[in-house]
């Protein structure tokens, strides 16, 4: 049976008494895309720091593809490419220098085909001979993309890699991560874009100070925690609702023509509209709509909800 990609164990990380990272273990299989969430504080950098080699294991271990990260560092360095969420440029250098130095610090011989494919795919080819102190904040970005690319990292780490770019580029790094995901390259992603999550990873860890608070396929997260609900659009305004319906939490907006009522899990659409029919509501119009990742998450973290 072949190791995870990525396998963390009873990892913790304290800063001046403070833990920044709590007691926290999950995997990652090899070709997953998975999302590491959390709001800010809640230790998701640290980890990625200490999974990258940048910052020292508090208590625990760190495996990748079956290496420990501390005892066979060598290895795992070149198994890991890391864009971090600050830009970190070497200020003098051009594009074109920058990425065949790169590849070096890792022990890899540039490949040319591989380099200029970076380049083609990021957009980078008429800015190779700028240097860096002169890229915008945007062709900045996407430079950092292709360095953590550059030495063929088997496991990318993207932390908060869409944060200030523009849609263009967002779109353009979505499509490539998905391209280099289909040819066995497995994702760690972290982001401020919930939706960006929702519609891209296989699986979803959530961290808020420094615990793991839900770890589950995104799937069953909008399924098991997300909730449905009901907008029913009247013809004409209502002055009050029905006793039965208020027992039930329905509320009514100020305009008396929209009606919002929040579904039970596994309540079927069909009995509460037949319900409703009862009440001889002057109903124009029927929508359902679906709880996001977002709410799921503010849910989550608010309510300082920890997985056993």
């Amino acid at each position: 049976m072949s190791s995870p990609a990525l396998a963390i164990r009873n990892l913790s990380k304290v800063y001046d008494g403070t833990p920044a990272v709590n007691d926290i273990s999950f995997t990652i299989e090899t070709g997953e895309i998975f999302g590491l969430l959390g709001p800010n504080g809640a230790g998701k950098s640290t980890t990625i720091n200490m999974i990258g080699g940048v910052t020292q294991i508090g208590r625990g271990s760190i495996e990748i593809f079956g290496h420990d990260n501390q005892s066979d560092y060598r290895t795992t360095r070149r198994q890991v490419g890391v864009m971090h969420q600050e830009i970190v440029i070497d200020n003098f250098f051009t594009i074109d220098q920058a990425l065949k130095f790169h590849a070096g610090y890792y022990g890899v011989n540039n490949d040319e085909s591989w380099r200029q494919r970076l380049i083609e795919r990021l957009g980078l080819g008429p800015h190779l001979h700028k240097v860096m102190i002169k890229l915008s904040g945007g062709l900045k970005r996407r430079f950092m993309i292709a360095k953590a690319l550059i030495h063929k990292p088997r496991l990318l780490i993207l932390d908060e890699p869409t944060a200030g770019v523009d849609v263009e580029l967002r779109h353009t790094l979505w499509d490539f991560v998905r391209e280099i995901n289909g040819q066995g390259t497995t994702i760690l992603l972290t982001t401020h874009y919930l939706e960006e999550a929702e519609q891209m990873c296989d699986r979803i860890a959530i961290m808020n100070h420094g615990k793991l608070i839900a770890l589950e396929t995104t799937r069953t997260l909008l399924k098991e925690l997300g909730t449905r609900s009901l907008l029913i659009h009247l013809q004409t305004p209502v002055k009050a609702l029905p006793a039965n319906l208020c027992c039930q939490g329905a509320e009514l907006d100020a305009s008396g023509t929209t009606l919002q009522l929040t579904m039970s899990a596994g309540q079927a659409t069909g009995d509460l509209l037949k319900s409703l029919c009862d009440f001889d509501l002057p109903i124009a119009d029927i929508e359902t709509r679906k709880a996001s990742l977002e709410e799921i998450f503010l849910q989550l973290t608010q309510a300082g909800r920890v997985k056993p």
